[in-house]
């Protein structure tokens, strides 16, 4: 049985969206002080114009608005602070210090360029008033006149060094990009907090633990680079926030009624940790079509299934890794395929890998593509890798044969979905959360199975043409050894 569509509250799913969303009066409000002390955003704004800002503050940071001149609400903020997750009460009132109103400035003259803060001609007209009443009591005049002269500067000068540390523990974006991103990021994490503070669940209060520390890292991306050349690392972070936020929404809305009955399968962890692995091939992904299917692997060209005991070489196995990028700018690695025979290679851990080869091997057709999840089904859900081997050690030894060319593999960069399809059982399902929906979509076995089409395609291409090198120097098989 699976779980029904899951989607967060409608006041999580709007937050952010428009300025202080669930308190429109206070938008009314600040508005009109902003009409009254500053300039809005219209038609006749240029590059050059400052109009006012109007700060949302959040737990975690803030949000600036402009004040469009036609009384709509902004749909995107100017600016969007992000306070480090772990400040400390002190440090937390540098947000409050620079999300307060503009200062207002006085001209000195109309000959005369720059201007003055309200504030410090106060405080130099009080200053100069208790430096007279000082000295009027006896106070020497060149011990009265320095305070009366630094007053007035420290006021014009002490707010820009205050600002200055204060923005060591922010980080602060601006930029259409770069804004519209971390308010889709703003939306998920204000979701998580919001599930963790109604619930004693421990999943629900780490989950916003990560989003707010996703929240900080997108920042910090986002003010060393552009959108362009930090999209990897960018839609990572929306992915994961993505994924909690689906969790979230699982957690905080349990099916009713019998369906109940039977544990709601949740897609199972991709197995790791696994090593990095050359070049990217292809970017197979997966297309949705819920269904039944079980493949176990997927075939170069259709074979009768031997039987259990028969060997079978010409097979491969695909294994998933941490991505890693082999140069600059060349596309993520996250998934390789080797052929067999790789396993029997000496720089692989032995006996481990001969091992490996003997399950991968026993009973497949030609050219059938088994990935190391389907051995872990097959080995009771992982309870029987202690009797074969260490497959994280092979893998990554795997991984090392790839990287320095001594052997052929296909590298593969997967979309998300497709890797974690290839990563769980035979039955296992992968859930996505669409956060503009809403909603939770499922993918299953059979979408699974494209997949593993899709990667046998490009590996026909290739093995056609020329057959993979599983590298030299093999030890022999396991059934040929004893």
């Amino acid at each position: 049985m699976t779980d029904t569509l899951r989607t967060p509250p409608p006041t999580a799913a709007a937050q952010h969206r428009r300025p202080f969303t669930l308190d429109p009066g206070r938008w009314e409000a600040e508005r009109s002080r902003a009409l009254r002390t500053g300039h809005v955003r219209d038609h006749t704004c240029t590059a050059e114009c400052e109009p006012v800002l109007v700060y949302e503050r959040t737990r975690w940071g803030w949000l600036a608005w402009t004040v469009p001149g036609d009384g709509t609400p902004p749909e995107q903020p100017h600016q969007i602070g992000v306070l480090t997750p772990t400040a400390s009460p002190m440090q937390r009132l540098s947000l409050r210090w620079l999300t307060r109103h503009p200062a207002q400035r006085l001209t000195l003259a109309p000959t005369i360029p720059g201007s003055l803060r309200l504030s410090a001609a106060a405080i130099a007209l009080i200053s100069l008033l208790a430096g007279l009443f000082a000295m009027g009591h006896g106070v020497p005049v060149d011990a009265a006149l320095p305070g009366m002269v630094l007053a007035p500067i420290l006021a014009e000068h002490l707010p820009r060094q205050l600002d200055a540390r204060a923005r060591e523990h922010v980080r602060s974006v601006e930029g259409d990009g770069a804004c519209r991103y971390l308010q889709r990021l703003a939306a998920l994490h204000t979701f998580l907090v919001q599930a963790a503070a109604g619930s004693d669940r421990y999943e629900l209060r780490r989950s916003a633990e990560i989003g707010r520390h996703t929240l900080w890292d997108a920042a910090g991306l986002l003010q060393t680079q552009d959108t362009r050349s930090a999209s990897a690392d960018l839609i990572a972070r929306e992915r994961l926030m993505v994924q909690l936020a689906d969790q979230a929404a699982q957690i905080l809305k349990p099916t009713p009624g019998p369906a109940n009955a039977d544990q709601a399968r949740k897609p199972e962890r991709p197995l790791g940790p696994y090593p990095p692995g050359p070049r990217p091939t292809t970017r197979p992904a997966p297309h949705h079509a819920p269904g039944t299917s079980s493949l176990r692997g997927t075939l170069l060209m259709p074979q009768p299934q031997p039987g259990p005991d028969v060997r079978t070489a010409d097979v491969y196995l695909l294994f998933a890794h941490e991505p890693y990028h082999p140069g600059p700018g060349a596309q993520e690695i996250n998934a390789t395929v080797v052929t067999a025979d790789t396993l029997l290679h000496p720089q692989v851990q032995q006996p481990d890998g001969a091992r490996i080869h003997d399950l991968l091997t026993r009973g497949r057709q030609p050219g059938e593509i088994i990935p190391l999840a389907t051995l872990t089904h097959e080995l009771n859900g992982g309870a029987g890798w202690p009797t074969v081997g260490d497959f994280e050690r092979v893998t990554t030894d795997l991984v090392q044969l790839v990287r320095t060319q001594m052997c052929d593999a296909l590298s593969l960069g997967l979309p998300e979905i497709a890797r974690a399809l290839i990563c769980t059982g035979l039955d296992s399902e992968v859930r996505a959360f669409d956060a503009a929906a809403g909603e939770s979509i499922v993918y299953g076995p059979d979408d699974r199975a494209k997949v593993l089409a899709e990667v046998g395609m490009f590996l026909t291409g290739i093995a056609t043409e020329q057959p993979f090198w599983p590298g030299d120097g093999l030890l022999p098989p396991l059934c040929q050894s004893t």
